[in-house]
């Protein structure tokens, strides 16, 4: 019996992929139902009524379960969140989820995994053969302090619902990713003025080319690395011109060695002074904002969309292979501990187009992982042996990522999912048709 703790998107593919191979689990989620931080009624999500997916439906979906026709390319999250929950009825993944339950404590035993849950003021304790954690990487916010005392309203976008909140006020967003950029151009038709202070250059991407997503033209042509940045690199130039001349930094860096910035709106209101840029933030001081180059700004907000840090309270650091000096869980392929088979860390990975299927896949790699261990497959054995032989490799496809904290466990689509595929494969070979998952196991974990 294994557990899931989470049931947005990663949790989710996670249950869909033990039910198929006929592993039983059980499933605690936070909130009341499933979608995770794109169930914006949840007290615990991050979203905001504006948000989109920033890649396409059709290189985010899960293949098994293609969203409607009907559905934009581009969703907003009120559709997405009705995917999810749709995904869930289709597949019968919400009867094996404990609901409005916290996991407390998960404590490793000599053999297995004691885990503490909380519903309504009641502990209880379960004992579990392994664990899938699958609670995401954009719940604690990453709030740096302010060089000094800001005496008006302070928030991180994780707070940010919609844009009444700027209504007749001084905003300065602080940061520049797709969040960043997305509450900034919200705040342009509500705030009195909208400045956006930025530390370093992005390169930004339009979402549509000649009306298709951009995202969609990824594969067409297959180009060496080097060429495909250079190659891309000229056509978003010709495309959206150069940040600086919109007022921004640009970058010292090459496309895809950080996550782009699917925004042009941003760059419109920048360009028809709906925002102004600014930089890096040197001093606060009551509501005055000194930046790097020293002019100075007048705030009633300062909305810091400065990110998420990894967090997984529930369990010691030390269980998941992880030393101070490092960004991220040093696990092979961001999921597989080298020393341990019984936990696995699902949904701990960025790329630009991975998307849901991406994340099903290595779902499904996990599954067949645990389903051969258990049968005490050969296939199984030669996997582990590789795990702990490259459990430090990094699927980067060759590019140099910056080193920032919120790339630690970012990794190049192509590598990444030809790797998971080919271990998919090896597992596969001469498997049985995936046996149902059995009814009602689920009840017996608790002790």
């Amino acid at each position: 019996m294994h557990a899931i703790i989470g049931a947005g998107p990663m949790g989710l593919a996670a249950a869909r992929q033990l039910q198929r191979h006929g592993i039983a689990f059980v499933g605690f989620e936070l909130h009341g139902d499933v979608g995770g931080l794109w169930d914006i009624d949840n007290p615990y999500s991050t979203m905001y009524q504006s948000a989109h997916l920033i890649s396409s439906k059709s290189t985010t979906e899960f293949s098994e379960f293609p969203m409607p026709a009907s559905t934009p390319a581009y969703p907003p999250q009120r559709l997405v969140g009705q995917y999810f929950r749709d995904y869930a009825s289709r597949f019968g993944l919400r009867q094996h989820f404990h609901f409005n339950t916290r996991v407390l404590r998960l404590e490793r035993l000599d053999k297995g995994w004691r885990l503490v849950s909380e519903r309504d003021g009641v502990q209880r304790e379960w004992q579990f053969d392994g664990v899938l954690i699958a609670t995401g990487t954009l719940h604690t916010p990453n709030q740096p302090a302010l060089p000094g005392s800001f005496t008006g309203e302070l928030l991180h976008s994780a707070a940010y619902k919609d844009a009444a909140l700027f209504a007749d006020k001084r905003v300065l967003v602080v940061g520049c990713g797709n969040s960043a950029c997305d509450i900034a151009v919200d705040a342009v038709h509500r705030a009195r003025s909208v400045d956006l202070s930025v530390r370093r250059g992005y390169h930004f991407l339009p979402k549509y080319i000649l009306g298709k997503p951009t995202d969609t033209f990824g594969g067409a042509v297959k180009l060496p690395r080097r060429l495909k940045q250079l190659v891309d690199g000229l056509l978003v130039r010709a495309l959206v011109g150069k940040p600086s001349q919109y007022g921004l930094p640009d970058p010292d860096y090459r496309l895809y060695e950080a996550h782009p910035v699917m925004n042009s709106l941003v760059l419109h209101h920048l360009g028809h002074g709906d925002i102004q840029a600014r930089g890096d933030i040197a001093a606060v001081d009551g509501r005055q904002v000194t930046f790097a180059d020293g002019s100075q700004g007048e705030y009633d907000l300062i909305l810091q969309a400065t990110g998420y840090k990894l967090d997984y309270p529930f369990i010691d650091r030390s269980e998941l292979s992880w030393p101070d000096s490092a960004g991220a869980p040093q696990l092979y392929l961001n999921v597989f501990h080298p020393q341990h088979d019984d936990l696995f860390m699902l949904g701990m990975v960025e790329a630009s187009g991975l998307g849901w299927q991406g994340r099903a896949e290595q779902a499904e790699l996990v599954a067949l992982c645990i389903r051969r261990q258990r049968e005490g497959h050969p296939s199984a054995v030669q996997f582990r042996q590789q795990v702990r032989e490259r459990a430090s490799q990094r699927l980067d496809g060759g590019y140099a990522y910056l080193p920032l904290t919120r790339m630690a466990y970012y990794v190049h689509k192509d590598s990444y999912r030809r790797a998971v595929n080919q271990h998919i494969a090896a597992l596969q070979r001469d498997l049985a048709d995936p046996a149902p998952l059995a009814a009602k196991e689920h009840l017996d974990a608790s002790r």
